[in-house]
């Protein structure tokens, strides 16, 4: 318990830049060796921001509440009521307390609209985990009903799946964490229609992330990968594309960022206008220049051809977390796409070799 309660003051005091760059250094080293301390961090800086806002709030509605006590509501009622005439001297006597008041109103109105908006995101993301797990109910979630071909995968067919792309030419795999996370055992298949037997590796519910790590002893060495992940965010308007597995073979789908945030205005994800369909969760989204740019992860139920992907900086976050010396050639950062210059088919031939089925058992 002890241990608990100073680890969380540690985490308060690295959210908010009060330790050494020593500590940091050492502290963040712990972060990346340890998923769970990362968890932590992750949960305890929503909860900060959760916090603040609600003490703006508050400051907001005291500050209407003092703007409120300079308007005497008896005496501009009384004044009202017998003479209507007099309004317009009561709202030239008041009128400055009265455009006060009128304004924080507006004030709260706009934040209280923002806060409720959140609460409400975060219902419809549980209730999105839940049409999820009814995946032969609903078709407002990406993960997809499978009929393997038994010729080719030489077992039982799965029981649904989605997609995952490498991020390391030695077997580690990058997919959502809704696809996986009630498996009791994992495959991916690759474009050829060969299986390999993968665990699970690395989970961030929090940011619907997950990574695989291959376990198939005939599992060969994918080579240096052709991309890179994208430091900084992709604008709206930047043509994107995915590839995924809506059926048994590879799905090429063409759009671009129609806005900076997902559903109820969530920051963790982009929205995009790509035709997406279940079975691609879990697909890289790139850019022209073949930069991952965000993960495919959802789709609005209303709206044809909207459609959603966690941002890359939460891909890097994932890939942060796991021990340097345990991937071999992962994916870059910001640097130079091998896809860069290339024409879309020219850069599809390349990623082809690294996106796979995620096929689900349980």
């Amino acid at each position: 318990m002890n241990n608990d309660i100073q680890l969380e003051s540690i985490i308060e005091d690295y959210l908010n830049g009060k330790l050494t760059p020593n500590e940091v250094a050492a502290f963040e080293q712990l972060r990346s060796n340890d998923p769970v301390v990362d968890h932590k961090v992750v949960a305890h800086k929503v909860f900060l921001e959760s916090m603040k806002q609600y003490a703006h709030v508050l400051a907001l509605k005291a500050q209407m509440d003092n703007a409120h006590e300079q308007i005497d509501v008896a005496s501009i009622s009384a004044k009202v009521k017998p003479h209507s005439s007099k309004i317009v001297r009561i709202w030239r006597n008041n009128k400055s307390a009265i455009a006060i008041a009128a304004s924080f109103i507006i004030m709260i109105g706009a934040v209280l609209s923002s806060y409720y908006s959140k609460t409400k995101q975060e219902g419809s993301l549980q209730l999105l985990d839940r049409k999820i797990s009814r995946l032969n109910q609903s078709q407002n979630n990406i993960i997809r009903v499978i009929s393997n071909d038994a010729k080719k995968v030489n077992h039982a067919p799965a029981k649904f799946g989605g997609t995952g792309f490498a991020i390391s030419s030695n077997g580690y795999i990058l997919t959502n964490y809704h696809v996986i996370k009630d498996a009791d055992s994992l495959y991916i298949q690759n474009n050829k229609g060969v299986s390999y037997k993968v665990k699970k590796y690395y989970t961030d519910p929090i940011n619907d992330i997950a990574i695989l790590k291959v376990t198939d002893l005939s599992f060969e060495n994918l080579g240096a990968l052709p991309y890179s992940i994208k430091k900084t965010s992709a604008g709206i308007g930047e043509a994107v594309y995915t590839l995924g597995y809506p059926k048994d073979d590879v799905v090429l789908g063409d759009g671009y960022v129609s806005s900076k945030t997902g559903i109820n205005g969530d920051t963790l994800a982009y929205q995009i206008a790509i035709p997406v369909n279940p079975g691609n969760s879990g697909g890289p989204l790139l850019d022209n220049n073949g930069n991952i740019v965000g993960v495919i992860n959802g789709k609005e139920s209303k709206t044809d051809g909207a459609a959603f992907a966690v941002k890359s900086r939460y891909i890097m976050e994932a890939l942060n977390a796991i021990p340097q010396d345990s991937l071999n050639k992962r994916v870059a950062f910001g640097k130079k796409s091998v896809l860069q210059g290339l024409k879309r088919h020219k850069q599809i031939e390349k990623i082809q070799d690294y996106v796979f089925m995620v096929k689900v058992y349980n």
